[in-house]
């Protein structure tokens, strides 16, 4: 087992949600990640936050929930467009599951700058 060393005193080295262990995902891994939660009829939801505010602050909601969005472009658009308004915020998708009444998924795509 690997220990990652992550810390509160440096916020680069932060871990986010399980994707953040694992190297970057291209952007055909995000489709296909973005793909699963369509498929599985979850309401994508993005967030976003200040990298120091990660871990123990709530993440702002970017609009409402896409309810019912089945678009993987449409999505992508939407999560771009929260990057480029918070160019320096990590921004997060998740994928909002009804039946749950939780997230079925997360992921943080975009890191912010840390400082």
């Amino acid at each position: 087992m690997q220990d990652y060393q992550s810390s509160l005193s440096d916020p680069s080295s932060r871990k986010f949600e399980t994707f953040s262990y694992l190297p970057e995902m291209t952007p055909e891994e995000i489709r296909k990640q973005i793909e699963y939660i369509v498929s599985k009829g979850w309401n994508p939801g993005i967030e976003h936050t200040e990298p120091e505010n990660a871990g123990g602050h709530y993440w702002y909601m970017w609009k409402l929930p896409m309810f019912g969005e089945t678009d993987v472009d449409a999505i992508l658009k939407e999560v771009e467009a929260c990057h480029q308004a918070h160019p320096n915020n990590h921004v997060r998708l998740l994928g909002f599951d009804n039946f749950a009444q939780s997230a079925g998924a997360a992921m943080v795509i975009y890191r912010g700058k840390t400082v």
